[in-house]
């Protein structure tokens, strides 16, 4: 209670103190006013960063904090930050605002605290505050392992389980991230274990080290931190290190024995004391090696001897004292001790065979002794397994044993002939065997050539010996004739004199003699105007034989080549007869009488009777006109039409002056060939206006104009389908009413009056011909044929009755009541003209009844469509 009296009243007495200097007056202060709030600015609580601690891990850049202070007037405060001098300047700060941003990467284990000199100002009184930044650890770091390079020498006798090194390696970082454990990064078979947290390495329970097998091991261990965060994650860190483990060798192995199995060879002119083979062994202990001492067992029945330190086996006998052909002598190596005991021993067989010297190659005889040359006459492809008795051949190798084994083979064209046996035995006969018949080809090889080889097989010599076997062919009647091609193709122009030449044919027979003598033949529907030379192959048209395109351009036979025994083969020959230009252009008529529309060309068309272009195309071209000047004409279609500066009747007649317009034209039609013919016509045309009808039924009437039955059978097709929709309508309303058993069943025929015709509206021209007339649509060609027009066949479905006759003067008017009917512009047959003579006179009578009205054409067309519709009505209704 004293104490806390006490420190009240000194604060009070600081308090007046500070009263009393701010009071007191000053040259250099403000006025007392100011002096009384001048006080220092100052950092809040955690605000100067004397609290602050920052991961090393923090990035450059970063905003890390930000400094918090205030002045007591409420002026605006400035902050800065600085450094003690020779240290690093890790942070820089914003000064109005305070924020402080890392500017250098942060090491912990370099530098785990920074002294930053923090201040903050208003203008006039600056505080300074010196505070320490703890620098917190991260996961950086990686274990690292001491005492490197390991290398640990280990002898191969060591117990299982037993230590034999310790790694160490220490991670810088703190916490679980400086905590070090240890793995192996080896295979399975590893005979080596580590404790994970001591490092100790020892041998595996059960494992032992063998300097014999392997005297190095090489082992990868791995040093792991405990983890730790870095960067915001979770990192785990290691390091690796190699342990050499070199295994020292120790006497614990018995010698061995180097290059087993052991063979040796007594010769005929082997000597006693002579050395027949030497043995070596080794102690297995290669580090710290004993000597060898050698001996023999038993097998030598006093015949063999062994040298006790080089391990020579010495002959003690002549050759042809051996009782044995061969012998196997056991041979024993044992290790010789300090003291010059035997210890450790290995025991292994020499396998020792008396043989007979090498000095006799094969040899081949035949009937009359030793040959080396056989010959062989026979026929061509012998049955596959067949043997060639005709060949005497015996092999012979005079030496014993394993000298006298041989082997045969045929040297020559592949897979032909097979020789057996393949492997002797001192002597054989020698048998050749057919393999492949087709190879045995008189046509392909008059004769074949082998080598027969004899080859040791055993011996280091390799004594050989040869045989030529030559194989002469007897040729047979084996082939047919065969053509150079299955097809030919012959071309020959029309009109080609009888005899000319059409094709030469060719067909080979490889045999020999009369067997390859080929005579041709020929036969087929195609082939009687034609015959071929029966030894040459030439094909020539018969001497009466006449060509012609036109009438048949394409003929195929069949031509026969047949060797001496009436082996054949046949080829099949397509003669194409080419056009030649033997026609010339023809119109139907010489003196042409069309009609043109205005604005509408005429088409004229000359026929050629040329079977293949350009002979057959032509080319039309006006050679004279009246006037002159003023048609085209379209060379390719032929199409005349008027100059297209003439677009009215009024511009005609002002050239022609004169009211009926019929101009005359000379056509010439020219084909393309070579040479070129001609021909000419002369078109009269009659030049009229066109006045347009509308709707679709006159457009149809135009199209058809050229072709009535179009148009006759186009009628029949609608007015039957009419037919056939009544009798459906019919029949289901005949189904409905029995089913419903309301209405009996009834039949009705209906029959058309025949004064109700079908109505059609027809524009009539003002022309002073009173044989033409337009429809409302261009007429896009207006004669499409120069053909006679040909009756209609009668309909299947019955017409419309014709019309009574009348002479109603309304005829006269522009619109009409016509039938459907299409005009044609061809030429007229005689009862077709006596017709329209009739006709004729009795239009001018309408005429002049009627005035100048042109009812003419309407009165014939309503004739003879009368006339049809009367012809198909009779037929309906008989």
């Amino acid at each position: 209670m004293e104490k806390k009296t006490l420190y009240g009243y000194l604060y009070m007495l600081c308090v007046c103190i500070n009263i009393f200097f701010v009071l007191l007056p000053h040259p250099h202060c403000s006025p007392p006013e100011a002096r009384l709030s001048d006080f220092a600015p100052y950092f809040h609580d955690n605000g100067n960063m004397a609290l602050f601690s920052i991961s090393e891990d923090t990035p450059v850049g970063y905003q890390v904090f930000t400094l918090n202070g205030t002045d007591p007037e409420g002026e605006e405060v400035r902050y800065d930050i600085s450094f003690e001098n020779g240290s690093k300047e890790y942070f820089r700060v914003e000064p109005r605002s305070g924020q402080v941003t890392l500017i250098q990467e942060l090491d912990r284990e370099v530098e785990d605290e920074i002294v930053v000199l923090v201040s903050i100002t208003d203008g006039r009184n600056k505080v300074v505050e010196k505070v320490r930044v703890f620098v917190s650890d991260a996961n950086d770091e990686r274990p690292e392992f001491l005492g490197l390079p390991y290398i640990v020498n280990v002898p191969e006798d060591t117990e299982a389980g037993r230590s034999i090194f310790k790694v160490r390696a220490v991670d810088k970082d703190l916490g679980s991230g400086g905590s070090v454990t240890y793995f192996l990064q080896t295979s399975p078979k590893t005979k080596f274990t580590i404790d994970g947290h001591s490092g100790v390495l020892r041998i595996k329970a059960g494992e032992s080290l063998d300097y014999e097998t392997s005297s190095t091991h090489f082992i990868a261990v791995v040093a792991k931190d405990g983890g730790g965060k870095y960067n915001g994650r979770h990192r785990v860190m290691t390091s690796s290190a190699t342990i050499t483990i070199n295994v020292l060798d120790a006497q614990d192995s018995p010698p061995s024995f180097v290059g087993t199995p052991y063979f040796g060879y007594v010769y005929e002119v082997s000597e006693p004391g002579s050395e027949i083979f030497s043995v070596t062994a080794r102690d297995g202990d290669q580090n710290v090696p004993n000597p060898v001492h050698y001996s023999l067992i038993n097998g030598s029945d006093g015949s063999f001897s062994i040298n006790s330190s080089s391990g020579s086996i010495i002959l003690m006998s002549h050759p042809v004292q051996l009782k044995n052909e061969l012998y196997e002598l056991k041979v024993k190596a044992s290790e010789v001790g300090p003291g010059n005991e035997l210890l450790d021993s290995a025991v292994t067989v020499v396998t020792i065979r008396v043989v007979d010297l090498n000095n006799h190659p094969p040899t081949f005889y035949g009937e009359n002794g030793k040959q080396d040359r056989f010959e062989l006459t026979m026929c061509e492809h012998p049955p596959e397994g067949e043997i060639l008795r005709g060949l005497k051949i015996t092999v012979n190798d005079s030496d014993q044993g394993a000298n006298a084994k041989f082997r045969l083979r045929l040297v020559g064209p592949g897979r032909v002939l097979r020789v057996v046996p393949q492997t002797v035995l001192n002597e054989a006969q020698v048998t050749i065997i057919v393999e492949n018949s087709s190879a045995i080809d008189y046509e392909k090889h008059s004769f074949l050539t082998f080598k027969l080889l004899a080859v040791e097989i055993d011996t280091p010599e390799r004594f050989s010996a040869t045989a030529d076997i030559v194989i002469h062919l007897r040729d047979v009647n084996d082939n047919i004739p065969r053509f150079s091609s299955e097809f030919y193709i012959a071309r020959i122009p029309e009109n080609s004199p009888g005899g000319s030449t059409v094709a030469s044919i060719t067909a080979l027979d490889p045999d020999s003699g009369l067997w390859g003598e080929v005579k041709y033949s020929i036969y087929g529907s195609g082939s009687d105007l034609f015959l071929i030379h029966p030894t040459s192959g030439i094909i020539y048209t018969q001497p009466w034989a006449s060509l012609d395109a036109e009438v048949k351009s394409k003929y195929d036979f069949y031509v026969k080549a047949e060797d001496s025994e009436g082996k054949y083969s046949l080829a099949e020959v397509f003669v194409m007869v080419l056009d030649q230009n033997d026609h010339s252009p023809e119109f139907n008529q010489n003196f042409l009488e069309k009609t043109m529309i205005l604005g509408a060309p005429v088409k004229i068309e000359a026929m050629d009777d040329d079977a293949e272009e350009p002979n057959n195309v032509i080319e039309y071209s006006i050679l004279k006109a009246e006037p002159e000047n003023i048609f085209d004409i379209n060379t390719i279609t032929g199409e005349i039409k008027l100059k297209p500066f003439i677009k009215s009747m009024e511009m005609v007649q002002n050239i022609t002056k004169q009211h009926d317009c019929k101009w005359s034209v000379v056509v010439q039609a020219q084909d393309r060939g070579s040479p070129s013919f001609m021909t000419t016509a002369v078109v009269q045309l009659d030049i009229t206006e066109a006045n347009q009808l509308s709707g679709p039924v006159a457009a149809f009437l135009m199209q058809s104009r050229d072709n009535p039955v179009k148009a006759l059978g186009v009628a029949a097709c609608v007015i039957s389908v009419m037919v056939m929709a009544t009798v459906m309508i019919s029949t289901a309303m005949y189904l409905r009413n029995t089913k419903s058993n309301r209405i009996g069943p009834s039949r009705r025929v209906v029959r058309r009056r025949r004064g109700e015709p079908q109505q059609w509206n027809f524009t009539l021209g003002n022309s002073q011909n009173p044989n033409r007339f337009l429809a409302g649509h261009d007429v896009e060609n207006n004669i499409k044929s120069d053909r006679s027009w040909s009756k209609p066949p009668p309909p299947c479905a019955p017409l419309l009755p014709p019309p009574p006759p009348t002479n109603n003067p309304r005829m006269s008017k522009k619109h009409n009541t016509v039938p459907t009917v299409s005009g044609s512009l061809s030429s007229w047959s005689s009862s077709e003209r006596s017709v329209i003579s009739r006709d004729h006179d009795q239009d001018q009578l309408n005429k002049k009844r009627d005035g100048n009205v042109s009812s003419a054409l309407v009165s014939e067309l309503k004739k003879r469509l009368e006339q049809k519709i009367i012809e198909a009505n009779q037929g309906y209704y008989c």
